[in-house]
């Protein structure tokens, strides 16, 4: 056994197990794929589920991954102990109804003993209290004595989640030694000290459990293998926790050197440093995965994992962004496996600095709002009303609250701080479903019943096709009539099914006397086309041959609006930067919607480039040549794939020129020519660092021309100008008119100022030897209440006091204003307590300096009651 680093360890496990026939994938993305039951990716067979249960057709029956994951259970824990972390990666090698028990536990000790040349009296190996088989194999097969062999229970060694598939475990242990023991007499496998560390785990799923405890044998038996990277780092290097391996070491040390600080020469500083080296290596790898900062979902934990990264980093003596200069360092160690990392740099680097920065502008005032807080906490315990207040105001996540709060011996109150979390997020969960294809996910009785046809879309709009099912009310049938709904699946259809952005196809299925309208098309997870619509004459029935064709006027009009957003985002990544990605899209028969990665709105200027560059691109008359091709080769020609997507090992390339190549599997045009023309319609955010452009093309920016020039020609018309051409010149003249009746009405409201200045001072009153001037002025704004107050200030008074207030009718509120002479302030008098004491009469609030101060209300109902207590107010 000698030393190895964490990136040859990686690829050891790989290199091996693909030499055992496994197909080494890629890592799936953090962010799971139709998965809603998790918001990160958190083993390593969690996105290969569906390869699992059958759902999906896994590339190969053996499968090798080295998968990220994030788990963020015990993120208060992050940091206080060696032992928690929220990032790491899962080696795994899997059987989908291929090898079994036999295999997995003699390549397990092939690798351990031979590759890796792990002592033999080190190795320990526990399997499920009942598997008399994996004992016999492990003994007989693989050659471990039956000495280092521990039988464990259920809880331990038996892996299942509710009902479905499961089974025993038999899990690989590394003795580290006395040292690291307990002392106990009974220490051994299974210990809670740090002596026996578990390496590697290999489930054995074999059987079914019906959710009652019955338990039946699966036909096809799996295995589902995991072993963590960092651990086993951990013994190969002889290090003790996962922060002093050399990958995870040279990050803390970039910390280290923008803190000037050394790990190991305190707690407190060792906190801090485990802290942000762990939630920087999960931040940087869920922004490379496209997760962007947010309050939901998992941007929230994003957002969570930076800021308590960002407050470690104020403990230890950093108070300006530093996180961002980190993910080099990130970057550059996880270089060999995830080259991605390196085209992302800039982006990811954005991101994280942006949210610092946001941060930096609201950690000082949430952490000071904290310490009022505080002040009137009694008990210990901080109200969850002002924690969510902490959270809602100062984007202070509530593992921040608690951090700060368990320093200072108290906690938080949870429960009500989630009850008025649940309040804000009332609105309903954006649904991760594939629209109409959703329903048949769940019927798998049905689907899998469906036969996929042949889909020839590409090369025709029309065929002559055989009826293989009709579904109407979930259920499957052999007839169909005139009025009735129903889904349609062929042996051959040229319709394209909902993917990809791309909606589906419209247009009609015919037979003898029968036809049917087809209003939807989509394509289900087994890849079968359902053609949704209604029978609107005839007799259907299941062998019946048709003649199946799209619309050709909406098909190609979807293919403009297709090929445009191929244009659309070279143009963006040209303007902007590289950067910018597909964070969605949609694609239909009106116009083309794209969703992409940037950080602010785009300018005038900016739209006006990307615009001007996508017509440039269609007046040159490009040739779009579609292509299928190896994945390999279609990388080796730069081809744009969509972050997150896993592809096949045969893929489509759609290149435009030497503009645009790109992985896609939509209709497209044969020429950019025939796109016709490109609009901008409009430019906005729907999400942190994600905007929005809506645009449209051919047919479609004609006829928004044409509702310009209509819009035009009733504007010339309202403002009576000679035409659409006069506007300009009419529009500055009726300018120029307006500013001088607007400084005629300001010349008409100073007079009646000066008026309303000489009634007010008839009404005066004296309190306590201070001329208190109050008046109730309906319809009166608060720049008018600010411009009488400046008349009193003008008069020279002695000691005196103002009082006014404004009301509006029709926005139903009252503005208060107060002003005090210099010697009236002298006396006592205070303009900022006044005018918040008579607004809270109101409803309001408010306050200012002891000279002047503005304050509003919202119940007209008590001014004159609030206009009536300021003597009482000023005496006292």
């Amino acid at each position: 056994m000698k030393w190895t680093g964490l990136n040859d360890l990686r690829e050891m496990y790989l290199s091996f197990f693909e030499s055992k026939g496994h197909l080494r994938l890629p890592s799936f993305s953090l962010v799971p794929k139709n998965d809603a039951s998790l918001l990160l990716i958190n083993s390593g067979m969690a996105p290969m589920k569906k390869y699992f249960t059958g759902e999906v057709t896994p590339p190969r029956k053996r499968v090798t991954t080295c998968q990220k994951c994030i788990r963020t259970p015990d993120i208060e824990s992050v940091g206080k102990t060696a032992r928690h972390g929220t990032y790491f990666e899962m080696l795994g090698n899997f059987s989908f109804g291929d090898y079994f028990k036999h295999e997995a536990t003699a390549w397990a000790w092939e690798f351990c003993t031979k590759v890796l040349e792990l002592p033999v009296d080190r190795i320990w190996v526990s399997i499920y209290e009942n598997d008399d088989q994996a004992f016999d194999i492990w003994t007989k097969e693989v050659g471990v004595s039956p000495d280092r062999i521990v039988r464990l229970g259920k809880a331990d060694n038996f892996w299942e989640h509710g009902s479905g598939p499961c089974g025993p475990c038999s899990e690989l242990y590394y003795d580290r030694g006395e040292e690291y023991g307990c002392g106990s007499p009974d220490c051994g496998v299974g210990c809670e000290c740090d002596r026996f560390m578990e390496f590697w785990n290999n489930v054995f799923t074999q059987f079914n459990n019906d959710g009652n405890g019955n338990y039946t044998p699966l036909d096809h038996p799996n295995i589902d293998t995991g072993m963590g990277l960092e651990r086993l780092a951990c013994i190969m290097q002889g290090v003790n926790n996962l922060f002093e391996v050399d990958t995870v070491q040279n990050i803390m040390k970039h910390i280290s050197r923008i803190a000037g600080v050394t790990y190991g020469e305190s707690d407190s500083t060792d906190v801090s440093l485990r802290v942000i080296t762990d939630h920087i290596r999960s931040t940087t790898f869920m922004v490379g995965d496209s997760v962007m900062p947010s309050n939901e979902g998992r941007g929230y934990v994003l957002r969570r994992l930076l800021r308590r990264a960002a407050r470690h980093g104020r403990l230890r003596g950093i108070h300006r962004p530093f996180l961002f200069e980190v993910c080099e360092t990130v970057i550059q160690e996880n270089l060999s496996a995830y080259p991605e990392l390196k085209e992302k740099q800039d982006f990811i680097t954005k991101v994280i600095r942006n949210e610092e920065e946001a941060f930096e502008k609201t950690i000082d005032s949430g952490l000071s709002m904290l310490e009022t807080m505080l002040e009137d906490t009694t008990g210990g315990v901080l109200s969850g009303d002002d924690a969510f207040k902490l959270y809602d105001t100062y984007g202070f996540p509530i593992d921040l609250t608690k951090d700060i709060l368990e320093e200072k011996g108290m906690t938080v109150d949870e429960e009500r701080f989630t009850e008025r979390m649940a309040e804000q997020r009332a609105r309903a969960r954006a649904a991760r479903k594939d629209a109409g294809a959703d329903a048949w996910k769940g019927d798998a009785a049905i689907t899998e019943q469906l036969t996929a046809g042949t889909f020839v879309g590409y090369d025709t709009l029309s065929v002559e096709a055989t009826v293989t099912a009709i579904v109407c009310g979930n259920e499957l049938m052999e007839t169909l009539n005139a009025g009735d709904n129903a889904t349609i699946v062929l042996d051959a259809t040229p319709f394209y099914g909902e993917s990809g952005g791309q909606v589906g196809d419209i247009g009609v299925i015919e037979a003898d006397g029968a036809r049917f309208m087809v209003s939807d098309t989509q394509k289900n997870t087994a890849g079968v086309i359902l053609h949704t619509g209604t029978l609107v004459e005839g007799t259907l029935n299941v062998g019946n041959v048709v003649t199946a064709t799209v619309d050709p006027e909406k098909r190609h009009a979807v293919m403009r609006n297709h090929s445009v957003a191929h244009l659309l985002q070279a143009a963006l990544r040209r303007v902007l930067g590289t950067h910018v990605e597909q964070a969605g899209q949609l694609v239909n028969f009106d116009r083309m919607r794209f969703d992409f990665t940037h950080f602010s709105a785009l300018s005038a200027e900016e739209l006006a480039e990307v615009e001007a560059l996508v017509n440039r691109w269609i007046l040159e008359g490009l040739n779009i040549q579609v292509s299928e091709m190896p994945i390999d080769e279609a990388r080796k020609m730069g081809a744009m794939a969509l972050f997150g997507e896993k592809y096949g090992d045969v893929v489509r390339v759609v290149k435009m020129g030497d503009v645009s190549v790109e992985l896609c599997g939509g209709t497209h045009a044969d020429n950019t020519a025939k796109l016709g023309l490109f609009r901008i319609v409009s430019e906005t955010s729907v999400a942190a660092g994600v905007r929005r452009i809506e645009a449209v093309t051919g047919a479609a920016v004609l006829e928004l021309l044409n509702s310009y020039y209509r819009n035009m020609v009733e504007t010339a018309d309202a403002m009576k100008a000679a035409g659409p051409d006069d506007i300009g010149r009419r529009a500055a003249q009726l300018m120029t008119e307006l500013k001088e009746a607007q400084r005629e009405l300001q010349t008409m409201r100073q007079q009646q100022a000066a008026q309303k200045m000489g009634d007010l001072f008839e009404n005066a009153q004296e309190v306590n030897g201070v001329q208190l001037i109050t008046a109730v002025l309906p319809e009166t704004s608060g720049d008018e209440l600010r411009s009488l107050c400046d008349r009193c200030k003008d008069r020279g008074l002695d000691k005196a006091v103002v009082v006014l207030a404004g009301t509006s009718a029709e926005k139903q509120n009252v503005t208060f204003a107060c002003y005090c002479t210099p010697n009236a302030v002298a006396n006592g008098a205070n303009a900022g307590q006044i005018v918040r004491r008579v607004a809270e009469i109101c409803g309001g609030k408010g306050g200012g300096k002891p000279d002047m101060a503005m304050a509003g209300g919202k119940d007209l109902s008590k001014v004159d009651e609030a206009i009536r207590m300021v003597p009482e107010f000023l005496t006292k």
